[in-house]
């Protein structure tokens, strides 16, 4: 009878370590690769028209690319119809973080004007599509005769395209012709040029943008209301509770996942919308109506294009942002919200 010995056995793997085989990617990849390819096609749009634009942004930030020093050689036509070619002497060149500093210390554009009046507009705006929003979308939850009409009817602003709107309230707060002027002169008030003064130029933009707004707002948050159980508010009235104790300890409430996350999707749009203002109030008077992404776009197109100080601005419109999205979101955790 053969006795068959056994080799020893193979010794256990150090603390700290594991076995050696397939990473986890690859095991991922063995056993979810159809999922892995129904993403593929994502990554690749979104590394396309996002990532791309991105990292060329901050690289174009950190250089002084212009409109008049982007091209390496410089190309001026001869007597004879010819052309003579040099060397550009003032070619672009990388220059860390000068930009920055240049913008941040009013050494060039007026960032920190253009960032008040930012946050001006957006927290107006946004304290206003969420207000109008939810006194609507309380309105509409309730039963009433012809609801379905006044709902579409209410969605109708948020169905029309920005810009048309735009011009719309523009003529609406024309001078002479617009309606908000005749209205004025109707009851024996002076016509106003609504233009002319920063703060009536910035006010026909904010309800502009309300008027576009609130809809979204009314829509998000009638949604949310009609998630929340109605036994709740039955217990509540039959318990005595009035409808503002309803409202205040039922509907706010229920409604804080849904309100959490408009109003910081409203900041974000709000904070970006660049239409607006740039079709109402064309930066009037003299630029003192511009916000960040309008004053970014002059920089890349209008005059010489500084290519690299409208980068900088996108790039501390994007860090500012993500700063507000970043403590946001912590302002919730404390709350007990998961977001």
């Amino acid at each position: 009878m053969t006795t068959v010995t056994a080799g020893p056995a193979p010794a256990p793997a150090p603390p700290g370590r594991r076995p050696a085989g397939p990473s986890r990617l690859r095991r991922s990849w063995d056993r979810h690769w159809y999922a892995w390819a129904m993403v593929l096609p994502v990554v690749l749009v979104l590394a396309v028209l996002i990532f791309y634009p991105l990292v060329r942004g901050i690289w174009l930030s950190l250089t002084d690319l212009t409109e008049a020093n982007q091209l390496a050689e410089v190309c001026t036509r001869s007597i004879t119809g010819g052309e003579i070619c040099k060397e550009n002497p003032n070619r672009w060149e990388f220059v860390g973080l000068d930009n920055y500093a240049r913008v941040l210390t009013g050494g060039v554009g007026e960032f920190w004007q253009w960032t008040g009046v930012t946050l001006i507009w957006t927290s107006v705006c946004v304290i206003f599509h969420y207000g109008l929003g939810l006194g609507l979308a309380t309105m509409l939850n309730r039963p009433m005769r012809l609801r379905g009409l006044y709902r579409v009817l209410l969605v109708l602003p948020w169905a029309v395209p920005a810009f048309v709107s735009a011009f719309a309230w523009k003529f609406i707060f024309n001078e002479r012709f617009g309606l908000a002027n005749s209205l004025l002169t109707a009851v024996g008030i002076d016509p106003v040029d609504w233009f002319a003064n920063r703060w009536t130029s910035l006010s026909t933009a904010i309800v502009t943008n309300i008027w576009l707004g609130v809809p979204f707002m009314m829509v998000a948050l009638l949604g949310g209301m009609q998630t929340i159980p109605g036994e709740l508010y039955e217990a509540a009235e039959i318990d005595g509770a009035s409808p503002w104790q309803r409202f205040v300890n039922i509907t706010l409430p229920g409604l804080r996942p849904v309100s959490m996350t408009v109003l910081l999707l409203g900041t974000i749009w709000t904070f970006n919308m660049f239409p607006i203002i740039f079709l109402v109030t064309e930066g009037q008077p003299a630029g003192q109506t511009d916000i960040l992404v309008t004053g970014a776009y002059r920089a890349a197109f209008e005059g010489i294009r500084n290519y690299s100080l409208a980068s900088t601005y996108g790039v501390l419109i994007l860090s500012i942002l993500l700063v507000f999205s970043i403590f946001y979101r912590r302002a919730l955790r404390k709350q007990g919200e998961v977001w």
